[in-house]
């Protein structure tokens, strides 16, 4: 049996950072099915989500958008309109 202290440089397994199969596999079938339930594919499914189910698509959103924004010292506005027209 081997003791783990800490001391032992790290060998084999995968890199860090590096996603496992499963979740590799699975994110791309997520995306592949947001491709096919729309006709103008996954902006166009989104555009639709962000309509019929706002409050989901604004807690996707929340999850994407960077957590510190810097604008370089200038005044800086995000607007953002659901259910307007195009």
């Amino acid at each position: 049996m081997s003791k783990v202290d800490g001391t032992r440089k790290k060998t084999g397994g995968r890199k860090k950072g590096t996603p496992n199969k499963i979740t590799a596999l699975l994110k791309d079938d997520i995306l592949s099915a947001a491709s096919a339930a729309h006709p103008d594919g996954r902006v166009g499914y989104l555009k639709d989500q962000a309509k019929e189910n706002p409050t989901a698509f604004l807690t996707l959103l929340g999850k994407v958008l960077p957590l510190d924004v810097t604008s370089g010292g200038e005044k800086l506005s995000i607007n953002v309109t659901l259910g307007g027209s195009e």
